[in-house]
């Protein structure tokens, strides 16, 4: 039987058509890494996002009044050296014959009220004195130390841990300011020098209203 041969030229020609129709085939059909992709899920929002943790927003603390009791207004100021003649007059204390400058505020009120803690603290000293009745001595957050003076009662004792608003004793009277009745006369310090306290009282750790 006869055998046809290919023509020399046709064979490169056979093997370059297939060459291309090979190549082509090959970039239509979809990449192993394109079909991955395509499989798994996409992730849109990090993980962090859609945590159940809560967010914790910085919350400053203030000092409050070392009293709740609505009733209770100034009775006598501190003394200022820059006010005014007539608010120096109202910042005088008078006992025994003798003129003094007031060193805190006298908080009054006609009813007995309770004494409260202005900030976190620890009870640095309780004592009684004839002349300014019962006191108590905090050293408060932030370097501020508070006397509260002229209590009639007491209801934490030297070394307790205070926090801000606890009920540290009930108003009362004393020799010094009897003249104003019933009252808490009130000292702040800060970096051991007696401020005026109406001007931290309401006011964030460390800044006050000129």
């Amino acid at each position: 039987m006869k055998r046809n041969k290919l023509k020399s030229f046709v064979i490169p020609s056979f093997v370059s058509i297939v060459a291309i129709v090979a190549l082509l085939t090959a970039s239509l059909l979809p990449s192993k890494s394109s079909l991955k992709e395509t499989d798994e899920p996409h992730t849109y929002v990090s993980e962090s996002v859609l945590s159940n943790d809560t967010a914790v927003l910085k919350t400053d603390t203030k000092v409050i009044n070392p009293y709740i009791d609505s009733s209770v207004t100034v009775g006598k100021s501190y003394y200022d050296f820059q006010a005014s003649a007539e608010q120096q007059e109202n910042s005088i204390i008078f006992h025994d014959d003798t003129y003094m400058q007031n060193s805190g505020v006298d908080f009054v009120s006609q009813n007995v009220f309770d004494v409260v803690a202005i900030l976190n603290g620890e009870v640095t000293n309780v004592k009684e004195d004839e002349t300014l009745g019962k006191i108590v001595e905090i050293k408060h957050d932030n370097d501020y130390i508070a006397i509260y003076q002229s209590l009639s009662e007491i209801s934490v004792k030297k070394g307790d841990t205070i926090t801000q608003g606890q009920v540290l004793g009930k108003s009362g009277t004393n020799e010094l300011d009897k003249e104003i009745g019933n009252h808490l006369h009130f000292e702040l310090y800060l970096n051991g020098q007696a401020v005026d306290p109406t001007l931290y009282l309401n006011k964030e750790l460390n800044t006050k209203t000129n």
